[in-house]
């Protein structure tokens, strides 16, 4: 490959890139990674100062759009909105967006756990759904999930959001086989335990549960938001263009450590 080919490879000059939670943590660290990556960037949330205040100091190819998922009747229109606001349909989608939920299955009730699904998987289906046309019609797309540790580990008082994380894991299989051959690839990440405000809620005050973690990780140490980014970025570039299907693991070995 020559050099050129090489930078071109890692290259989203040309696409437009939906970020859904994208005011924020590793949302936020993706849509700065593909801003750098040469990508128009959406940044999607309920919280509009926060998505805008993000948007603005992405620069002029970074735009937010307040809105909340869980509406799923909504998600053509969000799409509508995106192509106004950017010039563009998305041909990238990230479902990012999500909630958490610490507590025992013993105590976690039905609503708490249909909350749980209803904003990761039958929000983030819709999203797929109201995408997908544009995606096809050209035969080029991309759509990422971000799946969890709790996609493949047992952890205690995460039964809602696991089940969630774990229900990506088939979706982008499925889809896969579904769309792979129209040009549209379907991949997720899997992160380990990242610096972020979902982190330091997820473990507050529990010292105990933090040292486990770094003890199970073989690198010791939590990953950094521009981990997620920089991942995402190869996902959804022509440097992988024959990879789909895959949920990637950026979790310093956390996955397969003792």
């Amino acid at each position: 490959m020559s050099k050129l080919d090489f930078q071109n490879a890692f290259s989203l000059k040309g696409e437009t890139a939906l970020i859904t939670g994208g005011g924020s943590g590793l949302g936020l660290a993706m849509a700065t990674s593909f801003c750098a990556a040469g990508a128009q960037v959406i940044l999607v949330g309920r919280r509009e100062q926060v998505v805008k205040n993000a948007a603005t100091s992405l620069g002029p190819n970074a735009f937010a759009i307040a809105h909340d998922i869980s509406e799923c009747e909504r998600a053509s229109e969000l799409m509508e909105k995106a192509e106004e606001v950017s010039g563009s349909k998305p041909s990238i989608l990230v479902n990012n967006a999500g909630i958490h939920l610490k507590k025992l299955a013993t105590e976690t009730n039905p609503s708490e756990f249909e909350a749980v699904i209803q904003t990761h998987v039958i929000a983030a289906h819709s999203l797929v759904q109201a995408a997908l046309p544009a995606m096809l019609e050209k035969q080029h797309g991309s759509i990422l999930f971000m799946a969890s540790m709790t996609s493949y580990i047992g952890m205690p008082k995460v039964v809602a959001y696991s089940a969630a994380k774990s229900a990506y894991v088939g979706m982008v299989r499925t889809l896969t086989s579904e769309v792979a051959e129209h040009g549209v690839r379907v991949n997720g990440i899997a992160p380990g335990w990242i610096q972020s405000p979902m982190l330091d809620q997820a473990l507050g005050n529990d010292t105990v549960r933090r040292q486990k973690i770094l003890s199970r990780t073989p690198m010791g140490k939590f990953g950094e938001p521009d981990d997620i980014g920089l991942a995402a970025v190869y996902l959804c570039s022509p440097a992988a263009k024959f990879v789909s299907g895959v949920v990637l693991p950026i979790d310093g070995g956390a996955s397969i450590g003792f």
